[in-house]
């Protein structure tokens, strides 16, 4: 009888996990060995690999570039017609072949020693045909498919992606990429945006900037409020220094438990309903560190966020939805 689907699931999920464990547990010297000789490469790490292995080493290869790694990807078959040709004297070769034999990538191994540049291996026994020929060898030993057949590339197609991932962020670290970095190899799109896209860049001037003197009326922070339509204004003093802050939120709850008439309640001052050295973030602040302080604000989350600059000037407003719009929600889809 056919098992349900969720166990069959379960199965292939656990095979690799367990693969992921032995892989985890086998780093060390050769390892440091390949991540010594890809910091030393004063050229490109170029990736090769046939059929499922070079689906994998296209990926490997794109997130090395990603991270400050000059890489690219070589299919071996290719490799004969010409395409060797981007393999130079100051480049490492990683080559994947999960039995070690891979004809095709085995054939190139001697061409590029020829030309001179290093070879990693990715592959299962150390003692393989690829194993041996390798400068270094990165190997997760014997391994099950997780197919019926044990013939689908699944658990080893798992472990070559994680020990590429694995070389990709040791040598992040060693080089101290840091989040600036990543930004400049992501200008575009919603990485790029939560990279680098600060405060300031979300600033209208006037716009959204709205403020009132602190001898101002209630009346009058309430008509401010409406016509910048962000939700709030700041209470500054007579050099711009910002005092306090009155949310929408503050003007339902202002009327919700007035005491007297609306007209008295419009007339007192507007120091009476701010709340006084509220949360607020600098003008240089990242856009994603923003978003980030009013999700976590205690004792809930909020929707704006005065911006003061360093003398302490109410210099603008930040709306959560404004941050939405700029493509920074914070992983709500992780």
């Amino acid at each position: 009888m056919t098992r349900p689907s969720h166990e069959i699931g379960r199965d292939v999920v656990e095979r690799e996990r367990d693969a992921l464990d032995r892989l985890a547990a086998s780093l060390g010297a050769p390892f440091d060995d390949a991540v010594e000789i890809l910091l030393a490469c004063q050229g490109r790490v170029i990736v090769c690999g046939m059929g499922k292995s070079g689906h994998v080493g296209r990926k490997i290869a794109a997130t090395l570039v990603s991270t400050g790694t000059p890489s690219a990807f070589l299919h071996p078959a290719e490799g004969f017609h010409g395409d060797v040709g981007i393999v130079t004297s100051r480049d490492v070769v990683l080559a994947i072949s999960n039995s070690g034999s891979t004809r095709e990538v085995m054939d190139l191994v001697p061409v590029i020693r020829n030309l001179g540049a290093k070879v990693i291996a990715f592959t299962q026994a150390p003692d393989s045909p690829l194993g041996r020929a390798a400068d270094v060898a990165l190997c997760w030993g014997e391994i099950r498919e997780a197919d019926p057949m044990q013939l689908v590339p699944t658990v080893s197609a798992a472990v070559t992606l994680a020990l590429g991932d694995a070389l990709t962020v040791a040598l992040m670290e060693r080089r101290g990429f840091d989040r600036k970095d990543y930004g400049l190899f992501h200008p575009s799109g919603a990485i790029g945006a939560r990279i680098t896209t600060r405060v300031i860049d979300l600033l209208r001037g006037t716009h959204t900037n709205p403020t009132v003197h602190e001898s101002a009326t209630f009346s009058e922070a309430l008509e401010v409020v409406t016509r910048y339509t962000l939700g709030g204004v700041c209470v500054v003093d007579g050099e711009g220094r910002m005092l306090g802050i009155v949310t929408d939120g503050d003007v339902r709850r202002a009327f919700q438990h007035a005491d007297g008439s609306a007209d008295e309640l419009l007339a007192r001052p507007v120091e009476e309903f701010m709340t006084p050295e509220p949360t607020f973030v600098r003008p240089e602040m990242l856009a994603i560190d923003a978003l980030r302080a009013m999700e976590e604000h205690e004792p809930r989350p909020i929707m704006l966020l005065p911006v003061v600059d360093d003398d302490g000037r109410a210099v603008g407003m930040i709306h959560l939805h404004t941050l939405v719009q700029a493509g920074l929600a914070k992983d709500r889809e992780s």
